[in-house]
C-alpha cells in the first residue's frame, strides 16, 4: 500500500457493512432513490455509474459459468473461450477504471470537499485491496485455461480456485462499488461536479 494511504482497520471491507456513518453526510442530503431526478445528476455520472453495473454483470457471468461447470453443465472448450474473454474483460477493465478513479476523479473529489478525503482514501485501498483478488482470478483461470492445452484431465481441478476468486470478486465488488456510489455521487450532486 503506498505510503500516503493510511491503514483504517475500521474500514476494512470485510467488515463493513456500508458505507461508515461519519461518512453518509450528504448521502441523507442526496439519498439515492432521488439522484436520476436530481438537476446536477449528469450524464458523465450515469455513465460511470453504468461501468459499475458492467462490472458486476461481468462477475457474475465468470461466476456463474464456472458453477455450471463444475455441475458438468458447459462444454469445456466453450468455458475455457468465455473465461478467458470475460476474466479478461472484467481484470482489464476494473485495472483502467480504478486508475483513472485514484489519479483523477477521486483528487478533483478531494479538492472539492475535504471532509471525505478518509472516505476516498479508503475507497482507494479498497482498489489495492482489489489487485490482489483480480490477481487471484488471473493466476487460477489461467491454470485452467493452460491445463485445457496441456493436459485436459487436469484442468477441472482449477475450477475450485477459479470459483472461489470470482466469488470473492463479487462480494468485494457489491460492496465496494455500493460505497463508492454512496460517497461519491452526493459529492458530485452536492458541487455541480462533471456536469
Amino acid at each position: 500500500m503506498p505510503p500516503h494511504l493510511p491503514v483504517m482497520t475500521q474500514y476494512d471491507i470485510t467488515v463493513r457493512q456500508g458505507l461508515p456513518e461519519d461518512m453518509q453526510t450528504l448521502l441523507r442530503e442526496y439519498p439515492r432513490d432521488a439522484w436520476p431526478d436530481h438537476p446536477n445528476f449528469a450524464a458523465s455520472i450515469e455513465r460511470w455509474m453504468g461501468a459499475h453495473t458492467m462490472f458486476r454483470q461481468i462477475a457474475e457471468i465468470v461466476a456463474v459459468d464456472t458453477e455450471e461447470m463444475l455441475d458438468k453443465k458447459l462444454d469445456p472448450d466453450w468455458y475455457a473461450m468465455r473465461l478467458g474473454h470475460f476474466g479478461n474483460a472484467l481484470v482489464r477493465n476494473l485495472h483502467g477504471h480504478h486508475t483513472w478513479e485514484d489519479r483523477k476523479f477521486f483528487p478533483e473529489l478531494m479538492a472539492a470537499d475535504d471532509r471525505f478525503i478518509d472516505g476516498l482514501e479508503m475507497l482507494e485501498a479498497d482498489h489495492h485491496e482489489m489487485d490482489g483478488l483480480l490477481d487471484g482470478l488471473v493466476q487460477s483461470s489461467n491454470r485452467f485455461i493452460k491445463l485445457m492445452d496441456l493436459s485436459r484431465r487436469d484442468a477441472p481441478n482449477e475450477l475450485p480456485d477459479v470459483l472461489t476468486n470470482a466469488q470473492a470478486i463479487q462480494r468485494f465488488l457489491d460492496r465496494h462499488l455500493t460505497d463508492e456510489e454512496d460517497l461519491t455521487v452526493p459529492i458530485l450532486l452536492h458541487h455541480k461536479l462533471r456536469g
